[in-house]
């Protein structure tokens, strides 16, 4: 099974729901604070920019960027809701192996929407409360020869700490874009999460090819 262009840039797909549609209870979220949520995404963009911005080798600089959203990103949990009700269907084994994968999709395409060139820059819009369990702050993203984009970015409170827990790309919410796809890897595979994983290492093997022929 293969994922088209796309989706696989379709895919910096974050999320938060209910504890419910999260399965397994993940860490305690608490009601975020627009004044914190929006100071959090102008000092992760910058330190993101900066490290676009220097003069390191293009390798360190992808290094320097996926440490950022590692920290930034509330990846288990964005994982676990994506998976959905498959999440409680898969082995331990399974479960260990999907969020490894997805992690390293995740970041490769997080990273891949900021781009490798110099003169980047990044500015915050608007910041509202949307639900009692998030934030939206707004993104303009400037690379250098390429129109302007905006990216919009769902703050939660994880662990009594602001993390991204979804991101608003193009209109679409990634998250679910990103929810449909894996749930239909699945199920044209007969409820096999082995199926999904295999996709996974898939796109992986591909984004890595695409980077080592810029």
């Amino acid at each position: 099974m293969t994922m088209t262009h796309r989706r696989t840039l379709l895919s910096i797909s974050l999320g938060t729901a209910a504890g419910t549609m999260l399965g397994p209870a993940g860490p305690a979220r608490a009601q975020p604070d627009p004044g914190r949520a929006a100071a959090f995404i102008q000092a992760t963009g910058q330190e993101m920019v900066a490290a676009i911005n220097s003069n390191a080798p293009v390798a360190q600089r992808r290094q320097q960027v996926a440490a950022i959203l590692r920290r930034a990103v509330d990846v288990e949990g964005v994982g676990r809701f994506i998976l959905g009700r498959w999440w409680r269907q898969a082995s331990p084994a399974e479960q260990q192996e999907y969020l490894r994968l997805f992690e390293e999709t995740l970041i490769r395409n997080l990273s891949a929407r900021f781009g490798e060139y110099q003169g980047v820059r990044f500015s915050l819009g608007r910041t509202q409360q949307r639900t009692e369990d998030d934030v939206l702050v707004n993104t303009i993203i400037e690379r250098p020869n390429q129109a302007p984009f905006s990216l919009d970015w769902r703050v939660g409170e994880v662990g009594g700490q602001p993390r991204v827990v979804d991101v608003i790309a193009e209109g679409t919410s990634l998250r679910l874009t990103q929810r449909s796809e894996y749930s239909s890897v699945i199920q044209r595979n007969n409820g096999q999460i082995a199926a999904l994983l295999t996709a996974m290492r898939n796109q992986i093997q591909q984004l890595a090819a695409r980077e080592q022929g810029r």
